[in-house]
């Protein structure tokens, strides 16, 4: 009998209303319902967690950051390994315990918190079937939808956790949040209210947690300059680093330096060129192909090895399953995977596969694109920008990014950007830039008009930048001639559109398609009170906005 799984977390979600019997993403309902069961467990972990803070029992660093990387490992296109989420699942179990253990004798503890998880993993799945998203039926589906809302945003504020600790940055406040709000999922006397606020209350968490990795970030590798970028291939043995981690990258340029073998950024891991601790390393060449979704075709056959650090794996093909390797929190069954040991890791057998299939034959004609317009780029820059619109020079800005995929119509942002007239300015950022920042729109004001702000993880900078352009004007950010036009696919994104909807920010236009998991009754409320708006056509878009703006 075929397994059977329910999944609505990302945009590509079948139907629009849920992946059923396979992930489109790729995974199996065998990876799906073990996910399932390791959420349910951190729910209970969230529970007891909450407990200790509240009698002032110090969670340790070990347990918050099994917290962070497990609700990671959950994340859209992370790891697709079985026998991983089993080993977090037993691992859970036991934290659980020992967090109920410091308690004494307590009361009111709802059933799903007292869950414990089989050994065997046969056994684990058998008991999924009573743990998934809808296992309770009668639950109010606008509960179960801020619910979801909540463990979404979770995984993504995650994500940003993860990275932040990895350079050994974290924060009290962003790890407790985690058990606050995994124990508000459990807790049946929260009401639709009680939810909601809770979203906006993780919203705000966020982005002090996002301002933590910015600040780990540009604390080991400085801040982000305008960089030109390589994007044609160069002779010779090659390494295409794909994800998000910096410091992988950094000890990947330290291995492989002075070995005559070059250096690709894929996808994400662009921005990278723009850190003057990354750049400054010569065979740190370029950057290959485009967003996520691409990366069957674009990897197909290569005579080069590629290294995933994070999200945004797909299922590889036989062509270059053997050269694709994972570390860190992904995972693919079969593929090489490199360890973490005593803090460093060892690419040894990524560098000598590289070497042995020796690499592009020849130079491709040079083309280069330009990144590193982080925060403090741009807004060294202030004064010329406010002079700029004072001046009319500068009509309106646009932020035109977020997440790639592949469902047809996210060739409206290209369109969309292509439309925008000539005095206005782009900031793009996360891999939906790729549909946007090879085309060639000129400048205004002496800027460049398409300015990369970075990865997804560098929404913060993004955010910044709109804070500091209200302090100029002295006005509200709402108030600035500014359009948010953002692409969505899993839940990183999730939990941006939470901190800008608990800055307040309104009028955002989110697309391709609204979230499966938002019931018409939420969505209504976000429409209500931030104005959010479904995209429509770039022509009809741009219109509605250049009528309304201030400038």
């Amino acid at each position: 009998m075929e397994s059977s799984m329910f999944c609505y977390q990302c945009e590509q979600t079948l139907g629009g209303k849920g992946c059923v019997k396979n992930g489109v993403c790729g995974k199996n309902a065998e990876v799906a319902n073990l996910q399932d069961v390791l959420v349910h467990i951190l729910k209970g972990i969230g529970f007891y967690g909450q407990r200790n803070l509240e009698k002032g029992i110090k969670i340790s660093s070990e347990i918050n950051k099994f917290v962070v990387d497990s609700m990671f490992a959950t994340l859209t296109n992370v790891n697709f390994q079985p026998d991983r989420f089993v080993e977090y699942i037993k691992k859970g179990n036991h934290i659980k315990e020992e967090l109920k253990n410091n308690l004494g004798e307590i009361s009111n503890i709802p059933e799903v918190v007292k869950y414990k998880a089989p050994d065997s993993k046969k056994q684990i799945l058998e008991e999924s079937k009573c743990l998934g998203i809808m296992a309770d039926e009668k639950l109010d589906m606008d509960i179960r939808s801020l619910r979801e809302l909540l463990i979404y945003g979770f995984k993504g504020m995650a994500a940003y956790a993860h990275h932040a600790y990895v350079l050994g940055k974290f924060d009290d406040e962003v790890n407790n949040f985690f058990y606050k709000g995994l124990a508000a999922t459990v807790d049946d006397r929260l009401t639709v209210e009680d939810l909601f606020n809770l979203n906006m209350e993780l919203g705000k968490i966020n982005f002090k947690c996002m301002e933590l990795l910015d600040a780990a970030n540009t604390g080991t590798f400085g801040k982000p300059e305008p960089t030109e970028v390589l994007t044609t291939k160069k002779k010779g043995p090659f390494i295409i680093v794909s994800g998000h981690d910096l410091k992988d990258l950094k000890e990947l340029l330290e291995q492989t330096e002075g070995k005559g073998i070059n250096i690709y950024t894929h996808c994400e891991m662009l921005p990278a060129h723009g850190y003057p601790e990354l750049k400054k390393y010569k065979h740190l060449v370029g950057n290959y192909g485009g967003a996520w979704q691409k990366q069957q075709e674009e990897f197909d056959g290569i005579p080069g090895c590629v290294l995933m650090t994070t999200n945004c794996l797909q299922k590889p093909r036989d062509s270059y399953k053997d050269r694709l390797f994972t570390t860190s929190i992904v995972g693919w069954p079969d593929s090489p995977h490199i360890q973490e040991v005593n803090g460093k890791k060892d690419f040894t057998q990524v560098i000598e596969k590289a070497l042995e299939l020796g690499g592009w034959q020849e130079d491709e004609p040079e083309k280069k694109i330009m990144v590193g317009f982080g925060h403090d780029a741009v807004l060294s820059h202030a004064n010329e920008i406010v002079g700029a619109v004072n001046a009319g020079k500068i009509k309106h800005f646009f932020l035109i990014g977020g997440c790639d995929g592949a469902r047809p119509g996210r060739n409206y942002y290209t369109e969309f950007a292509e439309k925008t007239p000539q005095d206005t300015l782009i900031l793009t950022l996360a891999c939906g830039k790729y549909r946007i920042n090879k085309l060639e729109l000129g400048t205004v004001a002496g800027f460049p008009r398409i300015l990369d702000v970075g990865q997804c993880n560098d929404s913060y900078s993004a955010i910044r930048i709109a804070l500091a352009l209200a302090e100029a004007f002295n006005c509200g950010v709402n108030e600035l001639p500014l359009s948010l036009i953002l692409s969505w696919y899993e839940q990183k994104a999730v939990v941006i559109l939470l901190t800008l909807l608990s800055l307040g920010i309104k009028d955002i236009r989110l697309g391709p398609t609204l979230p499966a998991f938002i019931t018409p009754n939420v969505l209504q409320v976000l429409v209500d009170k931030f104005e959010l708006k479904p995209i429509s056509t770039p022509d009809e878009d741009l219109q509605r906005i250049l009528e309304t703006s201030l400038v």
